[in-house]
């Protein structure tokens, strides 16, 4: 495999993040809410060793598959959303908060026997001191699956690419990918998974996936502590699952690139600070997505989704990168981002 040193002029990342704007995407996958609770902390409670946090403010984000979509319009591209959402107060909530964004929604389905996924952050002091989930993981019912199957076959007339974002909360099952996958390369579109390592064998015959070292690591069975143990992970997974391409995100350690064809492109972290980790790996898919769907080569859209990580990671909470975000830090600048910021926290799903 022929190590690659990565390059992208600004004159080119300018073209293709302008190109952004004319690709569609369809996003699938598990749908979700993130509530952030913010307050102050000034003593331990009385009835158990904890913090006591004062709540003075909440808010919401789009989460989970959502929250790819949202990274997705963010940067300038068109964006349809499907997946399964409750009845409750939570998804209704959901629904405002996409369509403020202009996230299609037509492809989400109302299902009163699960819930909304909904994860609550309680942070206090920029810290986040507890996470609370409310989530159903059964399996969709096959009426469902196929109501999912009848939209994701109509977008494909007008969308460039389909992410898979598979958070293991029951959408992406055996029984949908079996149809969607060949369904997309029948049209010869773009296809790309954030995997559940435990669901690896249901990718077969995608475009790209883009595993943590984690994520990757389960799907090979062994901890990937060294550079050569990365290397083998992405071959065997190119192998095992006849994608074009394997994107690991590598943390500080930055990201590595295993292409089909041979190729590996190595690219260091260009995160200044990091706060959040929540959220990033959304940002990496859908910026690669949008980015190939506009025209960029396999390793200019890692380097594009790169640094749109480098810059969600010092953000609040559950973010987004803007266009001109982006280019402002392919270019070596830094656009000053108001408000408060988090420390470091770990990323779980």
């Amino acid at each position: 495999m022929t190590q690659h040193t990565p390059t992208l002029q600004p004159k080119r990342a300018q073209q293709l993040i302008r190109a952004f704007h004319r690709a569609k995407v369809l996003v699938v996958g598990d749908v979700m809410l993130d509530e952030f609770v913010w307050g102050k902390v000034s003593r331990i409670s009385p009835e158990a060793p904890v913090p006591v946090v004062w709540v003075q403010s909440e808010s919401v984000m789009p989460g989970g598959a959502s929250n790819v979509a949202n990274n997705v319009r963010a940067l300038g591209g068109a964006v349809q959303l499907a997946g399964v959402m409750g009845t409750d107060r939570w998804g209704a909530r959901l629904l405002e908060e996409l369509a403020k964004r202009q996230i299609g929604t037509a492809g989400i389905l109302r299902d009163s026997s699960r819930p909304t996924t909904v994860k609550t952050r309680v942070i206090a002091h920029h810290q986040q001191v507890v996470r609370v989930d409310r989530e159903e993981i059964t399996m969709l019912s096959a009426a469902a699956i196929k109501s999912l199957l009848g939209f994701i076959r109509q977008q494909l007339n007008v969308v460039d690419a389909v992410v898979i974002e598979d958070y293991g909360k029951g959408v992406i099952t055996r029984a949908l990918l079996e149809q969607v996958i060949p369904m997309v390369r029948a049209r010869r579109k773009l296809i790309t998974v954030d995997p559940k390592e435990d669901h690896s064998d249901l990718y077969h015959g995608v475009t790209a996936i883009t595993p943590n070292r984690s994520e990757a690591g389960a799907m090979v069975g062994r901890e990937l502590q060294t550079e050569t143990d990365v290397t083998r992970a992405g071959q065997e997974l190119l192998q095992r699952l006849g994608c074009e391409a394997v994107l690991m995100t590598l943390g500080e350690d930055g990201m590595a690139l295993c292409e089909r064809t041979g190729r590996r492109t190595r690219i260091p972290t260009v995160a200044q600070e990091v706060f959040d980790v929540a959220g990033a790996g959304d940002t990496v898919i859908a910026t690669f997505t949008l980015a190939l769907a506009g025209g960029a080569s396999m390793p200019e859209a890692a380097i594009l989704a790169n640094h749109a990580a480098g810059i969600v990671v010092g953000k609040l909470g559950v973010a987004a990168a803007s266009p001109e975000e982006l280019l402002a830090r392919v270019n070596g600048k830094r656009l000053r981002t108001a408000g408060p910021r988090l420390r470091a926290s770990s990323h779980s799903r």
